[in-house]
This record gives C-alpha cells, structure tokens and sequence, in this order.
C-alpha cells in the first residue's frame, strides 16, 4: 500500500497523544512519557513513509519521462 507508514504513523501519533493525556490527567509520569515518546515514533514513520513516496513517484515520473 502506497500510504502504509503514513497511515500507520497518524495512527501511532494519536495513541502516543492519548497516552500522553491519560498520563497527564492520572498523575502517572511513566504512562505521559511513553505517551510523547510513541507520538514522535509515529511522526518519524508518517516522515519516512512520506520521504519513501515522494522517491517512489520521482523514479516512476523519471521513468516515464525516459519511456516517453
């Protein structure tokens, strides 16, 4: 799937988001910290499913344009 790491990263992101506020909310450091630190995995996925596309569609425009 072309959108896979990206999906999957938004999909990381709000977890780690609601993690991190369920943490904040219960006093619970521990649970807030995993929280911040899975939501920047998630951003970090989304980016490298992003960067991957983006060089996916260059090298098939690339060969298209060499097709031509």
């Amino acid at each position: 799937m072309k959108y896979e790491n990206e999906i999957k990263g938004k999909a990381k992101q709000a977890k780690g988001t609601a993690k991190a506020e369920l943490g904040k909310l219960a006093g619970d450091r521990d649970l807030e910290s995993s929280g911040r630190v899975e939501r920047a995995e998630g951003r970090a996925q989304e980016r490298l499913g992003k960067a991957k596309r983006k060089i996916g569609e260059a090298v098939e425009d690339l060969g298209d344009e060499i097709a031509g």
